[in-house]
This record gives C-alpha cells, sequence and structure tokens, in this order.
C-alpha cells in the first residue's frame, strides 16, 4: 500500500458489506437459521422460508458489491419466491458478485433470539453456509445473542441477524 495513504485501486479491491434482517414470530414448530431446521415453538413469519441469518448475509453480499439489497432482486409481491429456501437468494447475491470479479474472503454474522438456544447447531449452520457460500469453514463466524429480554426480540416476538461480508476482487 502506498505510505501517503490508499489509491483508488487499493480502496476498490477489498468491499465490506453489512446486512440486517428481521423477522416476526408466528405459531409453529421450527425455524430455519442458517439453512438449518431447528425445533422451536414458533416459526418465522415470511414470504421465503424466513432465514434471518441468510438474508442477513445475501443482503451483506449485494451491499458489498454494490448491488442493492435483497428485497431488489427477490421482492416479496412476486409470487415466485413464496416459500423458496434462501440459499437461492444467497447463490444469487454470490453470483452476482462473481460476475462483478469479487470473491467472498469470510463472513462474520449474528444471530439474536431468546430461545431456543442455538450453541449445539453452531457447527451444523456453520459448515451449511460454508457449502453454499464456497468458503471453507474456518472464513464462516456464526455468533449468537440474547436481548436480555427487551424489544421485541427479547419478548420472543421477533428473531434478528446481523452479517459482515468481506469481498475481494482479482487474483489472490
Amino acid at each position: 500500500m502506498n505510505p501517503a495513504g490508499p489509491n483508488t485501486a487499493d480502496m476498490m479491491r477489498f468491499r465490506v458489506g453489512f446486512g440486517w434482517d428481521v423477522h416476526r414470530t408466528e405459531p409453529g414448530e421450527a425455524i430455519i437459521i442458517g439453512g438449518v431446521p431447528i425445533p422451536a415453538p414458533f416459526r418465522l413469519a415470511g414470504h421465503s422460508d424466513a432465514d434471518v441469518l441468510l438474508h442477513a448475509i445475501t443482503d451483506a453480499v449485494l451491499g458489498a458489491a454494490n448491488l442493492g439489497d435483497i428485497g431488489m432482486h427477490f421482492p416479496d409481491t412476486d409470487p415466485k419466491w413464496r416459500n423458496s429456501a434462501s440459499d437461492v437468494f444467497l447463490k444469487h447475491a454470490i453470483e452476482l458478485a462473481a460476475a462483478r470479479g469479487y470473491r467472498i474472503v469470510n463472513v462474520d454474522a449474528t444471530v439474536v433470539l431468546e430461545r431456543p438456544k442455538l450453541k449445539d447447531y453452531r457447527r451444523p449452520i456453520q459448515e451449511n453456509i460454508s457449502s453454499v457460500m464456497g468458503l471453507d469453514r474456518g472464513r464462516v463466524s456464526v455468533k449468537f445473542k440474547t436481548a436480555e429480554k427487551t424489544g421485541p426480540v427479547g419478548e420472543g416476538r421477533s428473531v434478528e441477524a446481523q452479517a459482515v461480508v468481506l469481498l475481494v476482487s482479482g487474483g489472490q
């Protein structure tokens, strides 16, 4: 890197994207987090499978590549996406980023919910996301937090996820 500061080529080589998603809960028996079905006393409401984690990662990829957001590509007004598996959205975002010359370096994500506890699902979630994204599992960080019983998440009325993705262009 230039000691006087980054040049335009250096700045465009790496791109960071942030994604966030939230879905309300409704009566049901399981949720899908990171493509993994998890028994729960509720399900997440949504047009697709309502996978908040894959939605947040998808938005992070799209944002890093300056390609808009998940709703632009998969509007909930289009019946074609009704009950769709969210890995379809993530794969599409990765393909769009690749078409612009970017590849994913890593993803760091957090799921926020009070229950069920997800610690026993960390590895399957990481493995599924790694497979979908074509990354080594060591490049996929997934963390779980509660909202300390505050707000809609803490009261069990919703679940949210946040994700940060690093893209790089060119070789390496």
